[in-house]
């Protein structure tokens, strides 16, 4: 038999109310821009580091440069031809557009 005591179904529905409250609040944290933006960031940073191969533990301030790498600095190359590429691509793609327009 269902309960009818109105002090009962008062604190279901105000239980009921903060629990969707709180749903709620936890979808839009999920969501906004602000903390999609910040799980991304961390994500690339997470990604590059493992691409080239450095630790994602951060260098403390005075900390001795000893050590950071374990047998060798990873190699920046990859990087740099990636970057220059991209370069090289925007200006040929500047350049056509401009062409376009005379």
């Amino acid at each position: 038999m269902a309960e009818t005591d109105p002090d009962e179904l008062e604190r279901r529905i105000t239980r009921t109310r903060a629990e969707l409250a709180h749903t709620v609040d936890a979808i839009a944290d999920r969501v906004s821009p602000k903390k999609v933006a910040e799980r991304t960031v961390a994500d690339v940073k997470a990604r590059v580091g493992d691409a080239l191969g450095l630790s994602a533990r951060p260098v403390e301030v005075g900390e001795d440069a000893e050590g950071l790498w374990d047998d060798e600095p990873p190699s920046l190359a990859p990087v740099l031809v990636g970057v220059g590429a991209a370069l090289v691509v925007g200006a040929l793609v500047v350049l056509w557009r401009r062409r376009r327009r005379h």
